[in-house]
């Protein structure tokens, strides 16, 4: 959700005023199931990508390849949004009114100032809520279908630990160039690829910012960003690279490195020490759930935890409910997790419970296991610089398996589909 309210935020500046569309003839360049992408949704896209390019100061790539790339997005949005459709999700009105309102907050304004920036920058409100509503709706499929999927245990944990004994606390700021290896590609074709990326390569030496070349030859959804990893921590790396990091100096790129079925080139940006106190925010939680599957259907589960709801507003114990009719381990407890730091659950059950006051519980809760009613008993902040390895390394853990399992599942919904690229006039 973070990415999503970045994302929403930046496009109150992305915003391209009508008038300033190129005027031609539209076409369809573009056909994906039984859905189309025109050409003028194509040059609209291409210019609020462009106008975030150059607000980071990243040159274009050739018009043609900006096309492609952009085109390639689009196409999988659209794959996404009619998966969407066929199973039943949905984002409501109210969801939308209340991302509303944590952007203008997020802004440092009400909704009327919000609505008079999205006027100032050419973009209406009905625009605005349709960009919104698709981004939500993108972000849930991701939840449901790959990161509420993703699951780390503890020996995977214990693992890094013992193979990453040694290394310092340093962070890695990385920026990739990636080229993805086709299933089966034989040795003719992976060498095309490995001069592909010499190419890249040799631009970087000649001058051209790391960036620029990024975004002219990387395949990773990074590109239209500079290649822009973020910063890694030691534990999230292999040892060996680590090494190789650790002697270089912030600017240097590496020599083209070949792992996971494809081909890198990274750049080190920056570096820093992350060692010392570190604070999270833990929550303690209780939560009732009523799970879905082959003998509960959705309604079914819903209508159970809608009656659930009742006895607690009749004033029945949380504890007592849980106890009775959690079908969750912790029924056992009362519904009781214990204290929670970020990342602990999945993404939906997170937000309910962080929008919750202590004492208070939720409205109906769905996530990949069914339906919740969660209640927040306390909140602390909490030094967890003892755990902050085992803490840090989960998450990385858990955001490399989401990343890979979603490229997977997007190229799993592409070979599936029926594309007709009409970018090229035939």
């Amino acid at each position: 959700m973070k990415q999503l309210l970045l994302a929403a935020t930046l496009a109150l500046s992305l915003a391209t005023p009508a008038s300033a569309a190129v005027q031609t003839a539209d076409r369809i360049v573009a056909v994906i199931n039984n859905g189309v992408i025109t050409l003028s949704e194509l040059q609209q896209r291409e210019a609020e990508i462009t106008a975030s390019l150059k607000r980071q100061n990243v040159a274009l790539p050739p018009a043609s390849v900006l096309s492609r790339q952009v085109l390639d997005l689009m196409v999988n949005e659209q794959l996404q949004l009619q998966y969407a459709a066929s199973n039943g999700l949905r984002v409501s009105e109210s969801e939308i009114d209340q991302t509303l309102q944590r952007l203008a907050a997020q802004n440092k304004t009400d909704l009327q100032g919000l609505y008079a920036r999205l006027q100032q920058d050419g973009l209406s409100l009905e625009q605005f809520r349709k960009s919104l509503r698709k981004d939500l709706l993108l972000d849930r499929i991701k939840e449901r279908e790959i990161v509420g999927r993703v699951n780390v245990t503890d020996s995977e944990v214990e693992q890094v630990l013992k193979s990453t004994q040694g290394l310092s606390n340093a962070e890695y700021r990385l920026a990739m160039i990636q080229l993805n290896i086709p299933e089966r590609a034989d040795a003719a074709q992976i060498e095309k690829l490995r001069q592909r990326l010499a190419e890249a390569q040799q631009a970087i030496r000649n001058g051209q910012p790391f960036a620029e070349v990024a975004a002219r030859y990387s395949e990773a959804a990074t590109a239209l960003s500079g290649g822009d990893m973020g910063w890694k921590g030691a534990s999230a790396l292999p040892p060996d690279f680590i090494q190789l990091l650790d002697s270089m100096k912030v600017g240097d790129v590496t020599d083209i490195v070949r792992a996971n079925g494809s081909l890198f080139l990274f750049k080190l940006s920056d570096k820093r020490n992350s060692a010392g106190e570190q604070l999270v925010q833990q929550h303690k939680v209780r939560h009732i759930l009523i799970k879905t599957n082959e003998a509960t259907s959705e309604a079914e589960a819903k209508a159970r935890i809608l009656q659930v709801q009742d006895r607690l507003q009749r004033g029945a114990s949380f504890e007592a409910v849980a106890r009775q009719f959690s079908e969750d381990g912790s029924a056992s407890l009362g519904g009781d997790l214990g204290w929670l730091n970020p990342g602990d659950t999945v993404p939906e059950f997170e937000r309910a419970f962080n929008a919750l006051q202590p004492g208070h519980n939720s409205e109906p809760v769905r996530s990949p296991f069914g339906w919740h009613l969660i209640r927040l008993e306390e909140v602390r902040s909490q030094d967890v610089s003892g755990e902050r390895a085992k803490l840090a390394i989960k998450q990385q853990i858990r955001q490399r398996k989401a990343e890979q399992n979603y490229n997977d599942w997007l190229q799993q919904l592409r070979a599936a589909a029926f594309i007709d690229d009409r970018l090229i006039e035939k």
